[in-house]
């Protein structure tokens, strides 16, 4: 990071991307972060579990995608993933979220049957939920990001197939 002419140093330059959380994938992280908080305090300060074991996987599933969502946002904000070119982040991401999504909706539904009428595991049922449905946006996001986008700037139902579409009659006499 070096000064500009006037000392101060330029908002691209190294430091902190104070930027990101004012982007949707930022946002979408921010509200995960704190959906996922509500509901692992809330499961974790009541007392009297209606089915512990419902409960406890309930809570390991809040808590790891939870630390995992703070890794990925301070990834972010350090901008540590230009750094550490050699893991391809936009997959990781979407591979994150898809599993965070599916574990954290089936966690959800399992303490919405098992609350027994227990007000703080309720809402941590319905922030469960409400978790989900912001992972569900962000794999649509980061699946538009890692696998839709094609060199046409179209997008396809099978991101993986590369189809060749020529632009003249010269590239067609070429094949």
């Amino acid at each position: 990071m070096s000064p500009s002419a006037s000392g101060s140093r330029t908002p691209g330059e190294g430091g902190l991307n104070t930027g990101y959380v004012c982007t949707i994938s930022g946002l979408l992280q921010v509200g995960q972060t704190v959906a996922l908080l509500i509901s692992f305090l809330c499961v974790r300060c009541v007392r009297g579990w209606p089915n512990w074991a419902a409960f406890q996987m309930f809570e390991v599933v809040l808590i790891w995608f939870l630390v995992v969502l703070l890794v990925f946002i301070t990834m972010h904000l350090f901008r540590l993933e230009a750094k550490m070119n050699c893991i391809n982040w936009p997959m990781t991401e979407f591979f994150h979220y898809s599993i965070g999504t599916l574990l954290v909706f089936i966690g959800s539904i399992v303490a919405a049957v098992y609350c027994g009428g227990v007000s703080a595991l309720v809402v941590a049922s319905v922030f469960g939920f409400l978790a989900t449905f912001l992972m569900a946006i962000s794999v649509w996001t980061s699946y538009n990001v890692s696998l839709g986008a094609h060199q046409t700037g179209t997008t396809s139902a099978l991101p993986l197939l590369v189809v060749f579409r020529p632009t003249d009659a010269s590239e067609c006499a070429a094949v």
